[in-house]
């Protein structure tokens, strides 16, 4: 193995490790506030992004139309309706509690900061990352309550959309565009230390990994729910989560998507937001004594991606940096 290659991968098992061993710190109220230094590191990547990246580059990303509508059709209509069939498909032999809480995450809005810090770290088209999953949370807060209102009768209660809406300006737009008017004093510099920004882009990620497994570990997703549920749960999200890597991915094949809209529409399009689904869980089925096998499914997905993500974001990236160093070769093309 080499290391300087792989260290990610590495990092990712360590990381796992840590959130086994050490849940307490990186779990919800922790000592290490995740809640705050997560989007403390997406700021920071946000930021270094929007001063990485020129105007004309982020208008062409926000212009990239076909790709927005795979992303958003993806995440909106082709996850839904997955779950509206497995509803039925798992009547008799899931609780009903159970098959609820897989329709709730496959009607969950797009992570934001896990998938543009993928997209980067894979080489893809960063700007169209961060569009779509900015466009992504805000329509969540809309569209995902509608789908639960077709499934389930009283889980229609209000979500604090000011909250959510001034979170994103807070942590990802205003970081963004601070970035942006950087750029007059810190372009060159960006240009430098790309090596080093990609760094940082990683080590967001690992942070992303280990915080998802503390909170798994404090909400006994392991332990506390039977061995069936568990497994049923992480066998659908495998499932789920594979069919839609490769439905976004033959949909960019079919559309002739350059390898680097590619990337950003996979990662965009196949993952679902536990920052998101578990607070919207808590105000809709709050009073419900089954909350915690409804968001079973979304607590099992949310690092099952990261960590899949994760592989194929090296992997793509080593191969990108395989077809620039090789000259008059055919250009790779990202698979999954």
């Amino acid at each position: 193995m080499n290391f300087k290659r792989d260290w990610f991968l590495i990092g990712m098992g360590l990381a796992i490790l840590l959130a086994w061993m050490f849940p307490g710190p990186g779990a919800q109220g922790g000592w290490l506030h995740p809640e705050l230094l997560t989007k403390a590191g997406v700021a920071l990547i946000f930021f270094l992004h929007g001063m990485a990246l020129s105007f004309d580059a982020m208008k062409q990303g926000a212009m990239n139309w076909r790709l927005h509508m795979v992303v958003q059709g993806s995440v909106f209509l082709v996850f839904p309706l997955l779950g509206l069939l497995l509803l039925p498909a798992t009547k008799g032999w899931l609780s009903d509690d159970l098959r609820l809480g897989i329709f709730y995450l496959c009607a969950l809005p797009s992570t934001v900061s896990s998938s543009v810090a993928l997209t980067a770290a894979a080489g893809g088209n960063v700007p169209a990352a961060v569009f779509n999953a900015t466009l992504s949370s805000v329509l969540g807060i809309v569209v995902t309550p509608m789908w639960l209102k077709l499934v389930a009768d009283g889980t229609g209660a209000s979500f604090p959309i000011g909250s959510v809406v001034m979170d994103l300006v807070v942590w990802l737009i205003l970081p963004l565009i601070l970035g942006q008017f950087s750029r007059v004093w810190l372009a060159g510099w960006a240009k430098r230390n790309k090596a080093t920004t990609s760094v940082i882009d990683r080590l967001t990620i690992l942070l992303l990994v280990y915080t998802s497994f503390c909170d798994s570990m404090a909400y006994g997703v392991w332990t506390k729910h039977g061995s069936v549920a568990l497994l049923t749960s992480f066998v659908l999200s495998l499932v789920l989560f594979y069919i839609m890597l490769y439905t976004v991915g033959m949909i960019c094949d079919m559309l002739k998507f350059t390898p680097d809209d590619r990337i950003a529409a996979i990662f965009c399009g196949s993952k679902k937001s536990m920052a998101t689904g578990v607070p919207m869980a808590q105000l809709m089925f709050g009073a419900s004594p089954s909350l915690g096998l409804i968001l079973l499914p979304i607590m099992i997905y949310h690092p099952l991606q990261l960590i899949i993500c994760g592989a194929l974001a090296s992997k793509w990236k080593i191969q990108s940096e395989s077809e620039n160093k090789s000259e008059g070769e055919e250009p790779i093309v990202v698979k999954p």
